[in-house]
């Protein structure tokens, strides 16, 4: 089953806000990773069979301060039927000029 983790991370430059992301990656089960909030200080995992609290515990080790705002299953997107469009295959005909002349065997 799918879930999302949405973990806190202190991060104040750039340096520590590619180091946190590439843990968050690192972790097995991880499909995505990116950031949310409104400064970015939050990191939304999704994946199947992620440890939270693994997570959790190697940002703080090699990141900062570091907390655990929600764990849930991923929601559901739903898909809106897409209008087909017909498409005539023989719509441009070209008419060809045949094999050159080199090409015969005699």
């Amino acid at each position: 089953m799918q879930q999302k983790i949405v973990v806190k991370v202190s991060m104040n430059g750039d340096k520590k806000t590619r180091k946190a992301l590439k843990i968050a990656v690192s972790i097995s089960g991880v499909e995505s990773a990116s950031f949310v909030g409104s400064d970015k200080d939050q990191i939304a995992v999704t994946g199947e069979g992620i440890d939270s609290v693994e997570l959790t515990t190697l940002l703080r080790k090699k990141v900062g301060y570091t907390e655990l705002v929600s764990v849930g299953p991923v929601e559901a997107k739903k898909d809106e039927p897409k209008p087909t469009v017909q498409i005539d295959p023989y719509q441009y005909y070209y008419q060809s000029y045949g094999v050159p002349y080199y090409y015969y065997v005699y």
